[in-house]
């Protein structure tokens, strides 16, 4: 479950940046939009977090931020390579904050565990890099490393909690690459848990990273996923009785290579397609649709499906930018209503989110205070995020008024002398 990411000097977000799923001591929604944790210094944290900002207010950034340290992780020991540089962009509107290095921090845990994983880094190295393990309230520093300008070495320093081939890893781990990677490359045990994190249980859709169909198509060819995915569209008031997958024989072509000849021939054959076909039951009638006779938001709603069935069960974090640009408003509703209820979201999992929508603001037990955040940029142009609980609104606030009026921030100033009416 994340607890915490923290970021500084990534693009808009010049200073440290805190976005925290810690639920605060207000006891308002605490069964449904809470969950336990099995950690005594956070006894609960947030099912979900929304956050709201003006265009090119540096919301989306917050979340590249994210997805930028999860691929830093993921691929600093197998795809970079040693001399190539990584492609990050800190602050670039003073001069001071363009040469320094960013830095990324992410807290989370993992049953009774709490891990507080981060690193520095610029385009040509790791700075810095660090773990802390909480197994009580006291943590244990497992590694840090940092870069000594002074003999052009990293520096490694190991805590007694941090067991295995520690001098092997050091030495495999190359300037632009995290010892967490390598460790973890070459069959580290106690680290392993650390980069699963980011790379099984951290989900982000975005423009880079676009919803992929093939999940929910994977469900919809068994009886059982067929029918969990129609009974999570009926729960977004979708009227769709059954969805089957055909299998059609239609005209194409096919490449065949002659190995042997040295030939490459094209031929044309059948190939096999697959079409989806949804039953539609009304009290006057029935029919049956193919897929591009269904809305833009059914479909969308359909492929987001498999993926957050398989997140609900497996307790995963999903963080989506600007949701609402795929689903209409009350189906964002739904999603958000599945993540927080505990009979459906039986693992655990979170959403946090992106989104202009603001009749979220004001929709019936929706959000909790703590769980509404607000990025705006100041006149340097750097995104600062701030939650909704430190403007203590009163409980029967008009949240969505406040917001459009620029109580909390967030929205954008609008020019009005623009010569349109000239």
């Amino acid at each position: 479950m994340l607890i915490e990411f923290r970021v500084k000097n990534f693009r808009s977000l010049r200073d440290e940046q805190v976005l925290s799923l810690v639920a605060s001591k207000d006891n308002t929604l605490q069964d449904t939009h809470t969950l336990a944790s099995d950690l005594n210094t956070v006894p609960r944290l947030l099912r979900s977090a929304v956050i709201y900002g003006a265009n090119a207010s540096g919301k989306s950034n917050l979340l590249k931020a994210l997805q930028y340290m999860r691929g830093v992780v993921l691929e600093s020991a197998t795809v970079i390579q040693p001399d190539q540089v990584y492609s990050i962009q800190p602050f670039r509107l003073d001069t001071v904050s363009a040469s320094q290095p960013s830095e990324f921090e992410v807290t989370f845990a993992l049953g009774s565990v709490r891990y507080q994983y981060g690193f520095t880094m610029t385009a040509q190295r790791i700075i810095n890099e660090y773990l802390l393990v909480y197994k009580s309230a006291k943590p244990q520093r497992w590694f840090e490393r940092w870069y000594d300008s002074e003999t052009g070495k990293d520096v490694y320093e190991f805590g007694p909690g941090m067991k295995g081939s520690k001098a092997l890893w050091e030495g495999a781990t190359r300037s632009n690459s995290l010892f967490l990677s390598m460790a973890v490359q070459l069959n580290s045990d106690s680290l392993r848990p650390v980069f699963d994190w980011f790379s099984s249980s951290l989900v982000i859709f975005n423009e880079h990273n676009k919803l992929n169909p093939q999940t929910s198509l994977q469900m919809l060819k068994n009886s059982g996923g067929r029918k969990q995915i129609c009974d999570f569209l009926s729960a977004a008031d979708i009227s769709i009785s059954d969805i089957e997958l055909v299998t059609q024989k239609v005209p194409g072509q096919t490449v065949h290579f002659d190995l042997t000849a040295g030939k490459t021939e094209i031929r044309n054959e059948e190939v096999e397609k697959q079409q989806l076909r949804f039953s539609h039951v009304t009290p006057h009638g029935k029919a049956v649709f193919d897929l591009m006779d269904e809305s833009g938001g059914t479909r969308n709603l359909l492929f987001l499906a498999g993926p957050v069935l398989e997140i609900l069960q497996k307790g995963l974090t999903l963080v989506i930018d600007e949701l609402d640009t795929s689903l209409h408003t009350l189906l964002v509703r739904e999603l958000v209503h599945l993540f927080h209820q505990p009979d459906i979201n039986t693992g655990g999992a979170q959403l946090v989110f992106t989104t202009h929508d603001t009749s979220l603001l004001d929709a019936p037990d929706l959000f909790r205070r703590d769980q509404i955040w607000f990025v705006e940029k100041d006149q340097d142009q750097a995104s600062t995020l701030v939650s909704l609980s430190e403007f203590s609104p009163r409980k029967n606030e008009a949240l969505e008024r406040g917001y459009l009026m620029g109580r909390y921030g967030g929205i954008p100033f609008l020019n009005h002398s623009l010569g349109l009416n000239s």
